[in-house]
């Protein structure tokens, strides 16, 4: 199995995908719609939760009220994650359904996003739509990207962060010759598209776990782009066990001012599993979480933002399978690894995935979810 493929895209892939199936045409009642009464609850924006559902089966109203549940413990962020290929379907003219609802129980619950509308998806490029095919790196048209990330800003104005690579450390670890390629197409897009949105902030999202694992400092280095440089963080090894306790996962925090000392840093993806299958627990969960914020104060400064993955659980291996589709394409997530069989590293990575919620899969808070709504209201 290819492992970076394996351990990264699902992070990203699987959350969109729960969304997805969330707003399929048989999952929406047309009786069911959402309230526009904005809450007047006290939020911080810059900390944030990826807010999912326990299954791919989920009405329009049970949304509502995970996103109600979620947003009390005073999160004042969300990620959303959006695909060109969704998007624009068809060249110039673009797909807002899925988007609408998703955004609109942001607004409600007075939420900024950070938007992850990622061209390069761990080794992976796109997916992009079928009429643009599949281009190489070098053939990433800029004017179309500039075009697409346009459309979607104009219309939604509570995004204000964008990540554009995701993963990027997977991708140029074997590419790093393309490099210079990746940093003259992500500059020409952000000169562009900061003239339309100069509020809106831009920058390419890397795995620390994976960066730290496999000596990738230089590539970070070298595409620390744009207003922020975002890290998603799982305390494991390539086998996806954790093998850090909580002091250690914050010393691997601190080490990201050390690699990118001069730009602002987004945790985009924070998360502990309680899986004992991966060596997790509630209590370390919680541990993480209290350490966490100590990290978060003495560094307040330095930080856009900071996103918990995720909400609530899902059930045990429904987060990563071996294909991932993505609107009209699939991503085959196959093959051989010198780190162990496929199945063996799928089913950690699901045992992790599934279970780094606040709440399990039957709706029942866990410590660290008392913990995180304990440590915001200190911060609020």
């Amino acid at each position: 199995m290819d492992k970076k493929k394996l351990g990264i895209l699902p992070v990203f892939i699987v959350i969109a995908l729960v969304f997805v199936l969330i707003m399929s045409d048989n999952s929406i009642d047309d009786t069911n719609t959402i309230i526009p009464q904005v809450s007047t609850q006290t939020n911080n924006e810059s900390i944030g939760m990826v807010i999912n559902s326990p299954s791919s089966s989920v009405t329009l109203k049970q949304l509502d009220e995970i996103f109600t549940d979620a947003s009390s413990s005073g999160i004042g962020r969300s990620n959303v994650y959006l695909y060109w290929n969704m998007i624009e379907p068809v060249e110039g003219k673009f797909d807002w359904l899925q988007s609408d609802i998703l955004m609109g129980l942001n607004e409600k619950n007075n939420h900024k996003v950070t938007l992850y509308f990622s061209i390069i998806n761990g080794e992976t490029l796109g997916p992009f739509p079928k009429w643009i095919g599949k281009p190489t790196l070098n053939g990433i048209n800029q004017d179309e990207l500039v075009t697409v990330l346009d459309a979607v800003l104009s219309r939604y104005h509570i995004i204000d962060s964008v990540i554009i690579a995701g993963d990027t450390e997977s991708y140029f670890r074997y590419q790093e010759p393309f490099i210079p390629v990746y940093q003259e197409l992500f500059s020409n897009v952000y000169d562009e598209i900061k003239q339309k949105h100069p509020d809106v902030k831009f920058g390419n999202s890397f795995a620390l776990h994976n960066v730290l694992n496999k000596n990738l400092n230089n590539v970070v280095e070298e595409l620390a782009l744009g207003d922020f440089v975002a890290f998603s963080y799982m305390p494991t090894d390539t086998l996806y066990e954790i093998n850090k306790n909580p002091d250690e996962a914050i010393e691997d925090l601190n080490k990201i001012f050390e690699i990118v000392p001069n730009k602002k840093i987004g945790f985009f993806e924070l998360s502990w599993s309680t899986s004992n299958f991966v060596e997790g627990n509630d209590d370390s969960q919680k541990i993480f979480v209290e350490k966490l914020f100590d990290f978060y104060a003495q560094n307040e400064l330095n930080i856009e933002f900071m996103t918990w993955f995720r909400y609530i659980d899902q059930q045990a291996s429904s987060c990563v399978t071996e294909e991932q589709k993505i609107g009209d394409q699939t991503i085959t997530l196959g093959g051989g690894s010198s780190m162990g069989t496929s199945e063996h590293v799928i089913e950690r990575l699901n045992q992790y995935n599934c279970n780094t919620g606040f709440v399990d899969v039957n709706q029942n808070g866990k410590i660290g979810w008392n913990e995180f709504k304990t440590q915001i209201q200190m911060l609020n």
